[in-house]
């Protein structure tokens, strides 16, 4: 059986299809972007249910302050629940309603932005408490 000798340019090219050394470095630059995003994902996602639990404790002890103390919160139980949370959140996120129905009412509506490489996305998050105060007193202004 006669042995083909190939042209140099084919050769070459033969050549480089078998060269496997650059695999690894291939695959990453592949994959490396979605393991960041889930990496970075799972990180954002911790975050907002921190500042969740954060605006439910806040909302919670500026509702009990409203009803109980309503000398300490008065005129500024919103400002309250800000100092309250914790996580930085402003005191326009929530709002106060000494009118309600079930008592002193207190809740907070916040838009929070997931910093996830390659993705626009952010999540609402809302946490609601109302305390009725004990007989014969009111809740704060």
């Amino acid at each position: 059986m006669p042995y083909y000798r190939l042209p140099p340019v084919l050769a070459r090219l033969w050549a480089l299809g078998n060269d496997r050394r650059g695999a690894p470095a291939v695959e990453f630059a592949l994959l490396a972007p979605a393991v960041f995003m889930f990496i970075f994902g799972i990180i954002e996602v911790g975050n907002a249910l921190w500042v969740q639990n954060a605006l439910d404790f806040s909302v919670s002890a500026a509702a009990r302050c409203a009803s109980l103390n309503g000398s300490v919160c008065s005129g500024q139980v919103t400002t309250y629940a800000a100092n309250q949370s914790g996580a930085g959140v402003d005191s326009s996120m929530f709002t106060y309603n000494s009118a309600a129905s079930c008592g002193c009412q207190v809740s907070a509506a916040y838009t929070f932005p997931l910093n996830i490489p390659w993705a626009n996305l952010s999540v609402s998050l809302s946490a609601d408490a109302c305390l009725a105060p004990p007989p014969n007193k009111n809740c704060a202004a």
